[in-house]
């Protein structure tokens, strides 16, 4: 797990530590090829420079979120709420986390992905790259 990611994890109480624990080492075994980093103060998971997955604390618990996850018509997936095409989940317990959906779910964020890496260059426009 990288360093920093770890850094991160140990800064939750003790139960969101073991689903931020638990989440980045699934996304480390689900995207081996992934870049990661902590990226806007958040893990995130990188393909080709273009974020795809990462998570953060919310009020509510743990939120797992997809870039292009509303591209993946996921019914456990919400959409986010603005222009762009994230869907998230939120966690309160790592009992919650079923790892044949992480598993689909990142499959598809190998397989949908919106160009999040040039979004600025494109002045706030997406297209999808796969």
């Amino acid at each position: 797990m990288h360093p920093d990611i770890v850094t991160f994890n140990k800064s939750q109480t003790d139960q969101d530590q073991e689903i931020c624990d638990r989440l980045a080492t699934y996304l480390d075994e689900l995207l081996p090829e992934a870049d990661r980093k902590i990226w806007h103060r958040h893990p995130v998971w990188f393909l080709n420079e273009n974020p795809i997955v990462g998570y953060s604390k919310l009020k509510a618990g743990i939120r797992l979120m997809f870039w292009s996850g509303a591209s993946f018509e996921e019914e456990a997936l919400k959409p986010g709420t603005g222009k762009f095409k994230d869907a998230s989940i939120i966690f309160t317990s790592v009992g919650q986390i079923d790892l044949e959906k992480l598993k689909r779910w990142v499959e598809k964020s190998k397989a949908i992905q919106w160009d999040y890496k040039n979004i600025y260059k494109r002045k706030g426009v997406l297209v999808r790259l796969k």
